[in-house]
């Protein structure tokens, strides 16, 4: 016969929208785990949780009313110390069996029932004993007081207990909000645990409004999720009530239709669907004159203040419709729509307010004021920082004017964002919403007639935000960007702010992995040594010289980023090993080096070039400065045969490595398996003659040279 059916609910005030899919999870599965630990549910039992703004529960398939019981076996002490010479319990035997509770008033019988078995070179006494299972009432106590501390509850509440508890309006109660009911059912049956100061039973609420009884009685632990819709008007499930919530805005925008769309936004649909029992989705609209303010401050203040869902036209256009969740689906909805028309029509007015205001002034006569502005007490103000971002973006366009890829007027230009980058900051549409900067800086700089380039430089600095997120739009704003993201970097390793485990403030690690991708992604020729050589000396004696360290950091970070796009660790470390600085190279070298592991030659290579290397590193650096190959010092076939081959085919993969053929590169250094295996086998590289030596060390670092060009092939060697 099947086990009933668990389900545990907890009733309490409105529970952090932010925090409840979390808190649901959690409650589910860690009070099922408990169980589990238990043995009062199996590892094939189902759980099911239940979030809503309300509750938390959880309902977990087969769980029985009592564990099985289970054999215990428990070492006790060597035979040395639990017996004596005559073979009888000693009282520190007796004195042990006496605290597991075991019989010992016939001390003989009681050693006489202890098992001895080997324990590493001595014997030892166990005690074996069945230890009965716990039953649900006990076991699911244990588990909820344990669930409670282990939730991710983002910040705790007091509150006292008003009735059934020691001392009314004294009893302190610590949880995420005051708890108000708990329902524990198994299969039709009330199990009689205690909780926050409640006691389980089988009625709950259901909608404050909408519920069709209340109290909501539940039958049994199966019929919980549909009685709770049916007589409490409640969606019991987050991803349930989510999924509906998807379904109904995809329908509200289908009946405007013309390609209208709700914006997308993952963060908040679970926050609105946190925030109601059973969605209701409203069109509404607000007056079209908004819309001459940008349409990233009206889709922010609509999300963050309202969490109203903004509509899209097909070009991805903000049009003077949105959506509202109501939590309430009264027959007429006309006052619940004209009651949200009316609440965002003040914030759009400040956004509007704001945009005017901002606009009476330029970002250039901002820029004085930045250096009111503290960035970092030991490196200066706003105004100081964006003065080192503009001698680093001057640095860096003039590099790339030297490569001869530099657009028109690239160093003015992109010195003339990064002194206007930072200068939104101090507007009033940013003060209110800081999410914006950058965005803001890119409007404002239209409005002052700056140039396209300038005005998308200042809205791209800050790209890449995030993984995944796009780059800067042309050479201008990826200079402003390189320099903006290597100051702070620089700047935080050279007075030692550097990430800590989990610990990272200033986002380093984002900095850095979005100087990788603009580096990598657009192959830009500039080396990243260089680029932090340039940036250390903006500082004056601000920082001490971080570039070792700080190079440290990025290879690391290039390093994470490879092998979550596919590479494997010996891929990633033979390639890296060389430290290239050219990053729009390292994906070309990791293509061929993985074309050479596939091939036969590979292995035999990869190890005698790992023992190349381990014969180089022996010899000091004074010798190997020598060691030269003269060809008159070559004495055997071997030898003479590796060092023609290697002039032969060094010189082609030379010629294909400087083209940027970097697998034809590795594919041609194949042809010397059969002569550098032949070499190892037959000559000696420690001879006696100290000119020979040096001249077989010289050819073995030639050999090495012209085989770790790419990458440093030992590496690969298992």
């Amino acid at each position: 016969m099947t086990a009933p059916h668990l389900l545990v609910e907890l009733f309490v005030e409105e529970l952090p929208p932010k925090a409840l899919q979390k808190l649901g999870d959690a409650f589910a599965t860690v009070l099922a785990a408990q169980l589990r630990t238990l043995g009062l549910a199996d590892a094939d039992s189902v759980v099911t949780p239940f979030a809503s703004p309300r509750r938390l529960g959880v309902h977990i398939t087969r769980v029985v009313a009592k564990a099985p019981d289970r054999a215990v076996q428990q070492k006790l002490m060597p035979v040395s110390v639990g017996l004596d010479a005559s073979g009888q319990a000693t009282p520190a035997l007796l004195k042990k069996l006496q605290a597991l509770g075991a019989d010992v008033s016939d001390p003989v019988a009681a050693a006489a029932g202890l098992r001895r078995a080997p324990d590493g070179k001595a014997e030892a006494l166990f005690y074996d004993s069945l230890v009965g299972g716990a039953t649900l009432e006990v076991g699911l106590q244990q588990a909820l007081e344990t669930t409670l501390t282990k939730l991710p509850i983002p910040k705790v509440m007091s509150y006292q207990l008003g009735a059934d508890c020691d001392l009314p309006g004294w009893s302190t109660v610590h949880f995420v909000r005051p708890a108000h009911g708990l329902v524990a059912l198994h299969g039709h049956v009330v199990v009689p645990v205690n909780v926050l100061g409640l006691t389980a039973g089988r009625t709950t609420q259901g909608h404050r409004f909408e519920a069709r009884k209340s109290p909501v009685e539940i039958a049994d632990a199966d019929s919980y999720a549909a009685t709770l819709r049916a007589d409490g008007a409640v969606i019991a499930s987050f991803q349930e009530r989510r999924a509906l919530l998807v379904q109904q805005l995809n329908q509200a925008a289908e009946l405007i239709g013309q390609g209208v769309h709700a914006i997308e936004d993952d963060a908040l649909l679970d926050e609105v669907t946190a925030l109601v029992e059973r969605p209701n989705v409203l069109l509404c609209q607000f007056d079209k004159e908004f819309l001459a303010v940008p349409q990233e401050c009206l889709i922010l203040t609509m999300k963050a203040n309202q969490k109203y869902f903004p509509l899209l036209d097909a070009q991805g256009k903000l049009t003077h419709q949105f959506l509202v969740v109501s939590n309430i689906a009264p027959a007429d909805a006309s006052l619940v729509i004209s009651g949200n028309e009316r609440v965002v029509r003040p914030r759009l007015a400040d956004a509007k307010f704001f945009f005017d205001q901002d606009r009476k002034k330029t970002l250039a006569s901002r820029v004085a004021g930045l250096d009111k502005v503290v960035y970092h007490n030991k490196l200066g103000t706003q105004g100081q920082r964006m003065g080192r971002v503009c001698d680093l973006s001057r640095a860096i366009a003039g590099l790339l004017v030297q490569a001869g890829v530099a657009v028109p007027n690239l160093v003015a230009l992109a010195e003339q964002a990064a002194r206007l980058a930072k200068t939104d900051l101090l507007t009033d549409m940013v003060g209110e919403f800081p999410e914006l900067q950058g965005i803001m800086g890119g409007y404002y700089a239209q409005n002052d007639g700056l140039s396209v380039e300038v005005a998308q430089a200042i809205e791209d600095h800050y790209k890449p935000r995030f993984a995944g997120d796009a780059l800067p739009r042309g050479q201008v704003g990826l200079v402003v960007a390189l320099a903006d993201k290597l100051e702070t970097l620089v700047g935080m390793f050279g007075i030692g702010n550097v990430p800590t485990g989990d610990k990272d403030p200033f986002a380093l690690r984002r900095h850095a992995l979005g100087v990788i991708r603009m580096l990598s992604d657009q192959n830009l020729p500039l080396q990243l040594d260089e680029l932090i050589a340039q940036a250390v000396p903006v500082f004056g004696d601000l920082i001490t010289d971080p570039s070792k360290a700080l190079g440290g950091f990025v290879f690391e970070r290039l390093a994470g980023a490879l092998r979550e796009q596919g590479f494997s660790a010996l891929e990633v470390d033979a390639v890296l090993a060389l430290r290239p600085q050219r990053l729009g190279d390292v994906a070309k070298r990791l293509a061929a080096v993985r074309a050479f592991a596939s091939l036969p030659e590979a292995p035999a290579l990869a190890a005698a070039n790992k023992r190349i290397n381990n014969i180089l590193k022996k010899a000091d650096a004074a010798t190997l400065a020598n060691a030269h190959v003269n060809p008159a010092l070559l004495q055997e076939p071997a030898e003479l045969a590796l060092f023609a081959v290697t002039q032969q085919l060094a010189a082609r993969a030379d010629q294909q490595f400087a083209a940027g053929d970097y697998t034809a590169s590795l594919q041609t250094l194949a042809g010397l398996r059969a002569p550098v295996d032949s070499f190892f086998e037959s000559v000696m590289v420690n001879a006696d003659e100290p000119d020979v030596r040096l001249n077989r060390l010289g050819l073995l670092n030639t050999l090495s040279e012209a085989m770790n060009r790419v990458a440093d092939l030992s590496r690969l060697a298992a």
